[in-house]
């Protein structure tokens, strides 16, 4: 019993140490725009993605639909022109 005690107080404690870790490294962020950085990057992935699947996409539509493929892809296009302007825009601010 004094053994599983030891184990639930040990797990405890790393609990702790893990959420205080976590709460240092968030409070001494190294860019000011850390969370906007973020939230682009994480824009930046999904339009990769939505991206990809268009590309997919190209191998099984039909000629009607085409145009509308090739419409979407020059809006995923120029969305992620924008966000790599804006990421680059937060790195020149933070890094002058």
């Amino acid at each position: 019993m004094r053994y599983y005690s030891r184990i639930i107080t040990s797990m405890q404690s790393l609990k702790v140490i893990f959420v205080l870790l976590a709460m240092t490294v968030c409070a001494v962020a190294f860019h000011e725009h850390t969370y906007a950085v973020w939230e682009l990057r994480e824009e930046l992935q999904m339009l990769y993605i939505n991206m990809w699947e268009l590309l997919y996409q190209l191998e099984y539509v039909t000629d009607e639909q085409r145009p509308v493929v090739y419409e979407e892809i020059q809006h995923i296009q120029s969305e992620i022109q924008r966000v790599i302007s804006e990421l680059l825009q937060h790195d020149r601010s933070q890094h002058p």
